[in-house]
């Protein structure tokens, strides 16, 4: 059993519409709080969109998510799973980004990730755009290069944007292993799909040895399958998970800014993360939720349910790293 400190709120003591919002109804713990020694897991709010090249508005997301998330109870109704009993979780906050300044917000994410990593915390984040994922493996991967199963439905591996600039929600992946923050050969992306620019993308992966998995193949196989893939493509080493909210069918997920059609419906969406047990993940993130896009709170509550998903895994992770 968890300290009780690190419990959430319960429905039964307070409404879920009562008090202020956290992630999961945990408690707010600063980086400067006497008690971050004892966090484990750490839910983080990463408000930028700076790297966004189209419908701007994932800077809002993690506001959104906190508000959906109070729906989340305490056990995994699937598995059975109560994550907050495995692990001391709490909410961190956000991140301080510069709404004037890519290059300013990259750094000041890194500078905050690394308080985090420091403490021995593994960071579960809502975002904010794709990019903001590559501070976060800065922060992670100093040791050594992480591998990471990524569900999207675009690569993010193009070398630039409007002629050489190279930090956009499109290029996170291509810098993060130009860098050697990823093994690209335990990387899998799952669920590539629509229209494109060129091959340069996929001729990238291709070079380097990513696993794409495109939409068509994802269907034709079937979650289960391509979900064993890609726990043999990660390995036992550590693993990054980064999901992009456009991975599932605007159907069911509207609310962001690179929606593609034909994608996982919602039950599929929680279950390819509720798959992730047996991998050592070191961190996850959950991008993209874009509220102006998101009239009913479908999206964002859809997010933080995956968020719940990812986890409970990562409990699961950290206990059996502590056995």
């Amino acid at each position: 059993m968890s300290d009780p400190f690190f419990h959430p709120v319960s429905g039964f003591e307070l409404p879920r519409f009562a008090g202020v919002p956290t992630f999961m109804r945990l408690p707010h713990v600063a980086l400067d709080d006497p008690r971050l020694k004892d966090v484990r897991i750490g839910l983080i709010g990463t408000p930028w969109d700076g790297g966004t090249t189209n419908r701007p508005g994932p800077r809002h997301g993690p506001r959104q998510l906190r508000d959906m998330s109070t729906m989340i109870r305490a056990q995994n109704g699937a598995t059975g799973v109560r994550p907050f009993e495995l692990v001391n979780c709490a909410d961190l906050g956000d991140v301080g980004p510069n709404p004037a300044s890519v290059d300013d917000s990259l750094v000041r994410m890194t500078a905050f990730y690394d308080r985090v990593v420091a403490a021995g915390i593994r960071p579960l984040s809502a975002g904010g755009d794709h990019l903001c994922t590559l501070p976060i493996l800065r922060s992670l991967a100093k040791e050594q290069p992480l591998g990471m199963i990524h569900f999207d439905s675009h690569t993010d591996l193009y070398k630039s944007y409007f002629g050489g600039m190279l930090y956009t929600h499109g290029t996170p992946f291509r810098r993060a292993v130009e860098e050697g923050l990823l093994d690209p050969k335990r990387v899998v992306q799952i669920g590539i799909r629509g229209t494109a620019y060129d091959n340069e993308d996929r001729d990238f992966a291709d070079s380097v040895g990513i696993r794409v998995i495109p939409i068509e193949e994802f269907h034709k196989r079937g979650v289960e399958d391509v979900m064993v893939e890609a726990r043999e493509i990660a390995g036992s080493g550590d693993t990054y998970v980064s999901y992009d909210i456009d991975f599932v069918d605007p159907a069911f997920a509207p609310g962001t800014g690179t929606p593609e059609v034909g994608g996982p419906n919602s039950f599929q969406a929680l279950e390819v993360a509720r798959l992730l047990k047996g991998v050592t993940i070191v961190g996850a993130d959950l991008v993209e939720v874009s509220p102006p896009f998101d009239a009913s709170g479908g999206t964002a509550f859809l997010g933080v349910s995956i968020m719940f998903e990812m986890l409970c895994n990562m409990a699961l992770s950290c206990v059996q790293d502590q056995a």
